[in-house]
């Protein structure tokens, strides 16, 4: 056992760090719900969409900011300050990725969203509620089963998300001819797609705290 750990049993339960991750999954969330909203309304409403996903993700860097900032005010930790400091930046990871993929519907003025685009939003949006759920538990280490569970959940999505991708690409290479439409379209869609694989990063620590505290 760590010098850290052996100290978590003589302090009082931790009020810093874990409202910290509270409010970066809490906000995750409605990034990722209001990038779906985004996507499902006509082109000339979307904007104020937009406008709110990019103050969300500013919020989640500020958080993500923040987190590091008391990491070096205060010896003792609730885990292992390396894995605090990868979670949080896996979180931000994820919004950035959200943000690029409504950035660039911006930038390059997507007109029709595709059924992909949609499914793919879909998906991030149902991986972002489970990491909220994920990283909730982790204030708990008693119960790494649960945390497993998510972790899977999470992961399957991540496929998920890897065969909409590929399908989707592949469509666009045989129906679109517009040199530039191709490129708009694969550019959003990667962006959902990275961010998936950010989300399946987040699993991935969870797992190791888990497993570490288990």
């Amino acid at each position: 056992m760590s010098i850290n750990n052996i100290f978590q049993f003589l302090v009082p339960k931790d009020k810093k760090f874990f409202p910290l991750f509270e409010q970066a999954t809490h906000k995750l969330v409605l990034l990722a719900e209001t990038l779906h909203e985004a996507v499902n309304v006509p082109k000339d409403q979307r904007e104020e969409y937009l406008k709110k996903i990019d103050e969300l993700e500013a919020q989640i860097e500020e958080i993500n900011h923040q987190t590091h900032l008391e990491l070096s005010r205060n010896f003792i930790t609730p885990f292992d300050r390396e894995d605090i400091h990868t979670l949080i930046k896996s979180i931000d990871a994820v919004a950035d990725n959200l943000q690029g993929a409504a950035s660039r519907m911006r930038l390059y003025q997507i007109e029709k969203i595709t059924k992909s685009i949609r499914k793919l939003t879909e998906i991030t949006l149902e991986s972002c509620q489970l990491i909220k759920i994920g990283v909730a538990q982790v204030e708990d280490l008693k119960t790494p089963k649960k945390i497993s569970d998510v972790c899977k959940r999470i992961n399957k999505l991540e496929s998920k998300a890897d065969v909409v991708f590929d399908k989707a690409v592949a469509d666009i290479f045989e129906n679109e001819s517009d040199v530039k439409n191709i490129i708009r379209y694969k550019e959003v869609l990667s962006s959902l797609e990275q961010a998936t694989d950010k989300c399946k990063a987040v699993s991935n620590i969870l797992e190791q705290i888990s497993v570490k505290h288990s």
